[in-house]
């Protein structure tokens, strides 16, 4: 079975949640739905397939535990996990840049253009769904794989600003936005 996927998603979540809220050397929580679970290791998901990544990944990410929730599983990283992705090497200049932007309250338009400026080949489109106002992703999964819907959201100021929801393609496709 190949978990590569699971574990670099489980790692890109690691990395976001510790540009947004801070490194502070702690274990972390994350739910993930049975059918994302599934989409990332191609199979379905029980406690022992669970149980075989968790061997698979120890080295890197220490022991990770698991318990059920509805609809899919809680995974819990340890604190060696977590220090492994903030020390990790791994290029991760485009989601600094993104939580950066968003964190800056910065409107919509230089979002998308973070997107253009990280791969000419980016693919943004206008959903103006009653969730999102743009779909970007990159085709080529260069800088990432991700799908991330952008809305505009008012600021008590009236001024706008731009935030996202990052989803893996096949979660993207299922939602049907």
């Amino acid at each position: 079975m190949d978990f590569k996927r699971l574990e670099k998603n489980l790692c890109d979540n690691i990395y976001e949640a510790q540009l947004k809220l801070g490194y502070d050397k702690r274990e972390m929580n994350f739910n993930y739905m049975s059918a994302s679970l599934k989409h990332l290791i191609g199979s379905d998901v029980n406690e022992d397939i669970l149980s075989a990544f968790a061997d698979e990944t120890e080295k890197r990410l220490g022991r990770l535990t698991f318990r059920p929730i509805k609809n899919g599983f809680c995974i819990t990283i340890p604190a060696e996990g977590t220090e492994y992705v903030h020390n990790s090497s791994d290029d991760r200049s485009f989601m600094e840049n993104l939580v950066s932007a968003v964190k800056g309250h910065c409107s919509t338009e230089p979002l998308l253009e973070l997107f253009r400026s990280a791969s000419p080949d980016v693919v943004i489109k206008e959903i103006n769904n009653e969730e999102f106002r743009y779909l970007a992703y990159f085709p080529d999964s260069v800088p990432d794989e991700y799908y991330y819907c952008i809305s505009e959201e008012e600021e008590i100021d009236g001024s706008i600003h731009g935030s996202y929801h990052r989803f893996i393609r096949e979660d993207y496709e299922e939602f049907g936005f």
